[in-house]
């Protein structure tokens, strides 16, 4: 099938555009309009790969989504662009910090009603990712 190679390696490479267009893609000849077109564009792409390619494509979404990390966002401007939990303004290095203190998943959800045990799990993993800029934070948190 002409064109569908050059398809699967823009998808693969992260060639693909970031923001919708109002464009036809000369090399694989598909237009978009929308996200929601993007990704209808996606799962047809998708259906005519062979399970290798679909393997591929995967490994390439891994790599892009390395570092992110679900329940956790940083934002300028929200405690000083350090990662916090998403809807509040809990920083991740101020949870590491109380549970270096010796309190539990259990007192640190006590002590803060709006979060979930599995808050605290994406704490964790970002914590286990991150050490040395949770300790970075933390240093620079009690120099304050």
């Amino acid at each position: 099938m002409p064109g569908r190679t050059s398809a699967i390696q823009a998808f693969t490479s992260g060639d693909l555009p970031e923001e919708p267009q109002e464009k036809v893609n000369a090399e694989s000849g598909y237009r978009t309009t929308t996200m929601t077109e993007a990704v209808e564009q996606v799962e047809k792409l998708l259906s005519e790969m062979t399970h290798a390619e679909k393997a591929q494509v995967l490994q390439a979404v891994v790599r892009d989504l390395g570092d992110a990390f679900p329940g956790i966002e940083s934002t300028p401007g929200v405690c000083g662009g350090d990662p916090c939990i998403v809807r509040t303004r809990i920083p991740v290095r101020a949870l590491e910090h109380y549970r270096r203190q010796g309190l539990s998943d259990a007192d640190i959800l006590r002590a803060y009603p709006s979060l979930r045990a599995e808050d605290l799990a994406n704490a964790w993993a970002f914590v286990r990712a991150h050490k040395a800029e949770i300790e970075r934070q933390i240093r620079e948190n009690e120099d304050a």
